[in-house]
């Protein structure tokens, strides 16, 4: 029986030493989360006139993405010394059902701003929405036009921008920083 209790005593210290001395697997990492960057096939300004001025629509869509296919505008010409109420709508038109990306936008809307640079029209452009922290996003904006004048409206949405920089609260893409989400550029005339 002694020989026994021996043989045993001594199988389990050579299977625990077996087993201390093997080497630790390395713990599975997951892999960290990635804001996926959506498809944006449609962006519409869906401009509420003012004051007597009519509504009017800006409309980019671009059915293949980055594809080879050109993108298709539909423009309204803006009537000159107006003011608008300018919503953006973005669509993923490449899902079925249809995808409104600007939802998501709104949803994370601390994440998310729009910039608006006009080159040749007369137009001001003044932010109408604030994210969570107060900070502009841009779905909701007041666009005022000028005098007459032909030129283009560049809107870019920028993901993760730096909205403390100099300038980006109101409106200036100089500082944003951030990943451009999609940028179009319309052609514009103001008559």
């Amino acid at each position: 029986m002694k020989t026994n209790l021996k043989y045993w005593t001594y199988a389990f210290l050579v299977v625990t030493a077996i087993t201390a001395c093997k080497k630790d697997e390395d713990p599975i990492t997951p892999a960290p989360t990635v804001n996926e960057e959506e498809v944006i096939t449609t962006m519409v300004l869906a401009f509420a006139g003012q004051f007597g001025a009519a509504d009017k629509e800006l409309r980019f869509t671009d059915a293949d993405g980055d594809g080879g296919g050109a993108p298709v505008y539909d423009l309204d010409t803006l009537q000159a010394a107006s003011s608008y109420s300018v919503s953006i709508l973005l669509l993923n038109a490449a899902t079925s059902p249809v995808d409104t990306i600007s939802n998501e936008v709104l949803a994370e809307g601390v994440d998310h701003q729009f910039f608006f640079q006009p080159t040749g029209a007369n137009m001001i452009v003044t932010y109408s929405d604030a994210d969570a922290n107060g900070d502009p996003i841009g779905l909701s904006t007041t666009m005022a036009t000028g005098a007459a004048s032909v030129g283009t409206l560049k809107v870019t949405l920028r993901h993760e921008p730096d909205k403390s920089g100099a300038g980006v609260s109101g409106g200036d893409i100089t500082n944003a920083g951030g990943e451009t989400d999609i940028e179009v550029e319309f052609p514009l005339v103001i008559e």
